[in-house]
């Protein structure tokens, strides 16, 4: 079904978008407008020409500019991808390797270019009354992620296959050991070295960090 600004800026924060490939295309043009020209670039009628959609398409998908903008946040989040719980508490082993996926994809949006300029922008527009962009990331991004790994540490704990108290500590301490200092750094202008681009043997080694604290 077509997303509308109203089923973004209303739905659970811990749902997951669903876009048609042709919308995720839209997006995905939005997003460069977004990131090379600011909040103010991206407009309806520039995306249109970008993506040679029509207005009205745009309009029926994502309803007026703040729904398009929500929606663009929605879709890079989306990014992010998590295991269903079926599939994923098969056995310990299966667990572990989704949380472990979880983590590589959680640091390839962050450390992406994308999110970067996305989350720079939204600090330099921290101080102003409307921070409409600041917002949107926090309700649509990290907001829906962490809810969604909260509930994946969940499944986890009632399959007996992790043991902590609350999801949030255990989701916090998750976090920490995968992200460590590295984002701040990238925030900031500094390149990433070799092993902070080798995603997958980050992920491994927060997850082995992490199991040595919460498993079962």
């Amino acid at each position: 079904m077509p997303s509308t600004a109203f089923d973004i800026a209303t739905s659970r924060t811990d749902a997951a978008p669903e876009f048609s490939p042709r919308q995720q295309v839209v997006l995905q043009h939005a997003l460069t407008l977004l990131v090379e020209g600011g909040e103010k670039a991206l407009t309806t009628a520039g995306l249109a020409r970008t993506a040679s959609c029509s207005k009205e398409s745009l309009y029926k998908w994502f309803g007026d500019r703040d729904g398009l903008l929500a929606a663009v946040v929605a879709y890079q989040a989306s990014q992010v991808q998590f295991p269903s719980e079926a599939g994923a508490t098969a056995d310990a082993a299966t667990f572990r390797a989704h949380v472990t996926a979880f983590v590589e994809a959680l640091l390839a949006v962050l450390f992406s270019e994308t999110s970067l300029a996305l989350n720079r922008l939204a600090i330099g527009q921290s101080n102003t009354n409307s921070n409409r962009l600041g917002q949107l990331l926090l309700v649509r991004g990290k907001h829906m992620i962490s809810a969604r790994a909260r509930a994946m540490l969940e499944s986890g704990r009632r399959h007996g296959l992790l043991k902590f108290d609350k999801a949030e500590d255990a989701y916090q301490v998750l976090y920490g050991l995968a992200i460590r200092d590295v984002h701040v750094r990238l925030l900031l202008g500094e390149s990433a070295g070799p092993a902070e681009k080798d995603l997958k043997t980050q992920a491994e080694t927060a997850v082995d960090r992490f199991y040595r604290l919460f498993e079962a």
